[in-house]
């Protein structure tokens, strides 16, 4: 009889096991096919189970030992273990002073370190938007929402790569405490403020007691803009478009007069030529198509003399991305691309810029960097008339690295017929336009003089 309950047993265990299938459709199964049996075998899994489970409550408690002890600490405990271990070992009797004593002071600091933490915690900012060189202020606020005194409290605010200490004093129940909170955006890029560390100690500082805010907020800093004239848009806007090869029924640009044919509307019949061949003619047009704007940014590392000439052709950059979204421009905003390392053959990459609104385009502008490997201009060039032929004018914001050579290569990648002018920044330097044969170059060393000069060439 117990022979059959062995097998019936075994059986059941046989057929049981765990399915589980993962997204990429994998599965994976188990299944207990061998049961062990005896006094020595359930004696091992027992001791087993329980060596893991004290192995893992030591792994906890000295996490937690590590995580409270600060070095001050680490340094009185070695003083308590060596004391504890030379005193009755040598007789040395300042040992045992030195053993109690250091005792005494980690029991003595261990109460400041009980109880929760009962802190309702906020962060605010004034602004999540700021331009490079600015100050964004703000504030940590913590209200004691516990019926008993809050102990002091350290937070610590990280603020980018830096750190910020706020010292909380001794709250009362329902007390709140603001401290003022100063981030100073001095360049482009983005800034993350938190999450909250909440560190409470004892007076001497032996012992720590951390916990973990999450609470976060995050700055983007935008580059410093200029506005363009808009008296200056003439050489990037034409509201009526361009005729392209394509033939359409009805449209503005007239193409030529042929016989009707069925399905033609009547409204395009030309009567003229109706009375005049005795059939009935209509009109056909070309195609009309809005002319596009292409912005165009090389960030190769090469391409620039130092960091400050890169801010100033990402402000450039920036300034006429801006001004063409607000004047309803229908832009194509692009720069080069990091590539990845490969161990064959080379890859250029482009990346397209969001222009739904200009505080978008703003925000991808923050994360702007040059690169070693990023795409070169000519590369970013033939990328972009691939993806956009329909461009009719593009803006080249270079360095001043690439010379005139570089610049009528990337005029030449670009889709024929297109006004190319290239914005060479260079700081400090004399504003200056000159025309080539394919690309109308124009130096900027300063971004107030983006406006006049392009004025300049739009009336040129």
């Amino acid at each position: 009889m117990a022979r059959q309950d062995d097998a019936r047993e075994r059986r059941t265990l046989e057929s049981t096991g765990t399915w589980a299938a993962t997204r990429t459709r994998g599965v994976t199964i188990t299944r207990v096919v061998e049961t062990r049996r005896g006094p020595w075998a359930t004696a091992w899994f027992v001791l087993r189970r329980a060596t893991d489970r004290l192995r893992r409550a030591v792994a906890r408690a000295w996490g937690a030992v590590t995580r409270t002890l600060t070095p001050a600490g680490w340094t009185v405990l070695g003083a308590v273990l060596v004391g504890a271990v030379l005193g009755p070992l040598v007789g040395w009797s300042a040992g045992w002073v030195l053993a109690v004593a250091g005792a005494v002071l980690l029991v003595l600091s261990a109460p400041f370190l009980l109880g929760g933490h009962d802190y309702d915690v906020d962060l605010v900012l004034d602004k999540d938007r700021a331009v490079a060189g600015r100050e964004v202020t703000g504030s940590v606020r913590l209200v004691n929402t516990g019926r008993r005194p809050a102990l002091p409290v350290l937070v610590d605010v990280p603020v980018g790569e830096g750190l910020v200490e706020v010292q909380v004093p001794l709250l009362g129940p329902g007390r709140a405490h603001d401290e003022p909170l100063h981030v100073a955006a001095h360049r482009r890029g983005v800034i993350d403020v938190g999450p909250l560390t909440l560190t409470r100690s004892d007076p001497v500082g032996l012992l720590r007691r951390e916990l973990r805010w999450p609470v976060t907020r995050t700055i983007h800093v935008h580059p410093v803009t200029t506005v363009v004239p808009s008296t200056s848009a003439g050489v990037v806007r034409d509201l009526e478009g361009m005729p392209s090869a394509q033939i359409v029924a009805s449209d503005l640009a007239f193409h030529a007069i042929r016989e009707y044919q069925p399905g033609d509307s009547r409204r395009n019949v030309h009567w003229k030529s109706t009375a005049k061949v005795g059939r009935l003619m209509v009109r056909e047009f070309e195609e009309t198509r809005r002319s596009r704007l292409a912005l165009l940014l090389g960030l190769a590392a090469d391409d620039f003399a130092d960091e400050e000439e890169l801010e100033l052709a990402v402000s450039v950059f920036a300034s006429l991305g801006v001004q063409a979204l607000r004047d309803g421009q229908d832009a194509y905003v692009a720069t080069s691309e990091e590539a990845p390392r490969v161990t064959r053959g080379a890859i250029v990459s482009l990346r397209t810029l969001p222009t739904a609104t200009p505080r978008a385009l703003l925000d991808a502008t923050c994360t702007l960097a040059a690169g070693e490997r990023a795409t070169p201009l000519e590369d970013v060039a033939s990328l972009a008339a691939g993806t956009c032929p329909e461009m009719s004018v593009a803006f080249l914001v270079v360095g001043s690295v690439p010379g005139a050579d570089r610049l009528r290569a990337a005029a030449h990648a670009l889709p024929a017929g297109t006004t190319v002018i290239a914005l060479r920044c260079e700081r400090d330097a004399d504003p200056s336009a000159r025309t080539l044969r394919e690309v109308t170059v124009v130096t900027i060393g300063a971004l107030g003089d983006l406006g006049p000069l392009i004025h300049r060439t739009a009336a040129a």
